[in-house]
Formats: C-alpha cells, structure tokens, sequence
C-alpha cells in the first residue's frame, strides 16, 4: 500500500526559514520604545526575607518601573502544588530564587538597577541531600515537610514473592541533575494592544498553559490575553512552564510600553529547571533459572526548591520502575523530596530516562551474577501479548520481543559482539 505522508521524505515546512536565516526567535523581537527587564536573583540557598528596598533602583536614569512580589494578584503557580512564587515574598529557596525585577531603557540600566536594590536576609540552615532532607530532623523548605508526595504501587503480595524466590538481588542507582542546555535561552516580549489585549510572544512549548497561567496570576480573562510562539530553538522540555511571561506581562501593563526579557546562559543554567536527580533502590527475587518472580523499587527524586512537573514525572517514573518484565510481585515506592538545590521540571523521557537507565543497569547486573546470557535473560522475562502493567493495565499488543531480535540481527549479536 502506498501512502503520501506515512514512509514518505516530505521537507520540513520550516526548512527554508531555518536554513536562511529567517526564523525568528524570541531574543529576535524588538518593538519601538521597548523596555528591557532583568530580575534579581538570591546567592542564599535559603533565607528568611526581612525586607526589600527599592526606592533606589526606582530613582536611577531610565528605570520606568520595579517589581516585587507584592505587585502580583496571585504570588502562586505550580502544576499540582501551587507552591512557587512568581516573586519570593516570605523566604528564598534555591539559589536563583527571583526576588524583584526592574524594566529599564537598556539593559545596562537595567542590571545597574539589580544592584542598587537592597535585601535584607536572615540566613537559615540549606539541605542539598534529598535522603538527608528525608530525616525529621531536616531544615524544613516548606511547611512541616520535605516529602511532597508519596506515590505507591502493589502488584501481588512481595513478602510472598520473595519467599518463592531462590536468589535475591539489591542494588543502588543514582542518576545526575541535567540541564537542558538548548541553544536558545528562555526569550519573550509583551505589549499592550490598542484594545486593551495582552500581547505576548515568547519561546513556549505550552502556549495555551502559558497564558492559562498568566490569566490567573495576573486576574486577566482568558480573552483579554493574546500568546504567541516564536521559534523555538530547542525545549526538551526545559520550556513547558512560565518563567519570565508575568514579569513582563505585568511590566508591559504598567508602563504601557513593550517590555523584553532574555536568559543569558548563566540564567539558564542558574535558573531554569533541570532533569530530576534520582536515588534507585532495586531489590529482585529470582529462580535459579533466571525467571523473575520479585521486584521492589524505592525511587527518591530530588525536586528541588519546589514541585513544578516533579508529581507527574514521578508518577510516570513509578508506573515504569518494574521495567517491561513479567514479574508476579511488583512493590514500588516513590518520594518526591524538597531541597534547596535547583528545581526539577519537565524533561524528555519524564522520569522514564532515569528509571529506564536504572532497571537495565539492574538487569545486566543480575545477568553477569548469574551466568546468564543478558539478552537471552530478558527474553525469557519480557512482557509478551496481554501482558500486565503493575498497575493493572493489561497490554494487548507487544513487539518487544520482535524488537530485540531485530537488534540482536542488526549488532551481530550472534557473531558475539559485545554491548557497551
């Protein structure tokens, strides 16, 4: 069967832009009489906020407006937890933590303003381990305590299952922070239209949550607010969630002239979120002919200063922890852990990656401690048709096996070839 799109090379409708030059991105916006916007940022991982002032920075040349987190409707977003603020107000958590913004006539005016604003901090103790921030006696980042959230998943009875099992198998994995890293940093404009309407353009992989967002924080009706996306030049995930689009927002709605903000990549990498850093505690209870008959996972990611996307990366995290194995006995624990490090957020393969490197590094460990061909182990346990998630979703249909022989094919497996 032939098809016009499906198996087809069909160009990028975005090539010839992209090849010449002529996308625009976010940094490419300019407007006449725009401002420029630059935030202040905390070098306390954790402080108590006595005081800002800012009368200074409001007197020097240029400076057409300055916000605090006063100025905000609604200091609060979040995915699930509603527990970031747009601008610090009681306490700072991270290092990067915003705390006032200026608009100015330049940039340079802007970051001569950053400086003469004064910020009068009461230090408090950081915790930067997600397993020391785990202990009652801990620094507290919020309220009573730094587990955010407790995912847990049962399949089958795993005290039963360990006690079928001939041989038991624990291991820890750890995977590292990452940080997005993509070529263009975060980049936005916002004006007011002659009628009223908010007008913003900026470098979002989620326009409609963007101005969802905006809406809320700032008590502007969905349809006073226009969100337009720029090219994007490269997300992976680190562009799913507002960043600089209030503080410009507003800004634009109080001065009544455009206003820019752009990351340098000190910002990015100081600032913007990051791949959650996981903690991977495998135990598997085995036959000795190499059939899995156990597997318990506690998963303890490190969520930084606040939640973002940390409960649904999670929970994906938790529901793939087991790996595509049939195992009769499946108990996984995931504890989602405040910390004063940077924030963890959105990033491909959302909490998979980790999990996924984590299990098969599990896997090939059990296969070398038991003498058993890696690829031969995970056939004899792979999920086949029908099989069942630990969360009860059956599977209907699976190629996996079909998959890893194809591989095997393709890497000379059979000339044993060697997996690095």
């Amino acid at each position: 069967m032939s098809h016009s799109v499906v198996g087809q090379r069909i160009p990028r409708m975005d090539a010839v832009l992209q090849v010449t030059g002529q996308s625009r991105y976010g940094a490419d916006y300019s407007r006449p009489g725009m401002l420029y916007a630059k935030a202040l940022r905390s070098q306390h991982a954790h402080a108590r906020i006595q005081g800002i002032d800012t009368s200074r920075a409001e007197k020097l040349a240029g400076v057409q407006a300055v916000l605090t987190a006063k100025d905000f409707p609604l200091n609060r977003f979040g995915l699930t937890h509603k527990d970031q603020p747009i601008l610090a107000d009681d306490k700072v958590r991270y290092r990067g933590d915003a705390l006032a913004v200026v608009a100015a006539s330049s940039w340079e005016a802007a970051e001569e303003a950053l400086g003469l604003i004064q910020v009068d901090y009461a230090p408090l103790p950081a915790v930067f381990d997600p397993l020391e921030a785990m202990k009652p006696e801990a620094p507290k980042v919020h309220a009573d305590s730094n587990i955010a959230t407790h995912h847990k998943i049962r399949f089958g009875d795993i005290e039963r299952g360990f006690k079928e099992s001939d041989v038991i198998f624990e291991e820890k994995i750890a995977t590292p922070m990452v940080e997005h890293a993509h070529l263009e940093p975060h980049a936005a404009i916002a004006e007011m239209s002659p009628m009223g309407e908010l007008l913003i353009t900026t470098s979002s992989m989620r326009p409609f949550a963007f101005a969802a967002d905006i809406g809320e924080i700032l008590k502007i009706p969905m349809h006073k607010i226009k969100l337009a996306t720029s090219a994007v030049g490269g997300g992976f995930g680190g562009k799913n969630e507002i960043t600089i689009e209030p503080y410009i927002a507003l800004l634009a709605m109080k001065t009544g002239r455009p206003v820019k903000m752009a990351f340098t990549r000190e910002d990015e990498f100081e600032v913007s979120t990051v791949r959650h850093p996981y903690i991977t505690n495998y135990k598997s209870g085995l036959k000795r002919d190499g059939t899995l008959v156990a597997r318990q996972v506690e998963i303890i990611s490190d969520s930084g200063a606040y939640v973002s996307f940390g409960y649904s990366t999670l929970s994906k995290a938790c529901i793939h922890a087991a790996g595509p194995y049939r195992i009769p006995y499946i108990a996984i624990d995931g504890y989602l852990v405040y910390t004063n490090n940077p924030v963890g957020g959105a990033m491909r393969g959302f909490g998979v990656t980790q999990l996924g490197f984590a299990y098969e590094v599990h896997m090939e460990t059990i296969a070398a401690e038991m003498g058993l061909d890696p690829v031969e182990f995970r056939l004899k346990n792979i999920f086949v048709d029908n099989s069942s998630l630990p969360t009860g979703q059956v599977v209907q249909t699976v190629t996996l096996t079909e998959c890893i022989q194809q591989a095997m094919h393709l890497a000379g497996w059979e000339r044993e070839v060697k997996i690095l």
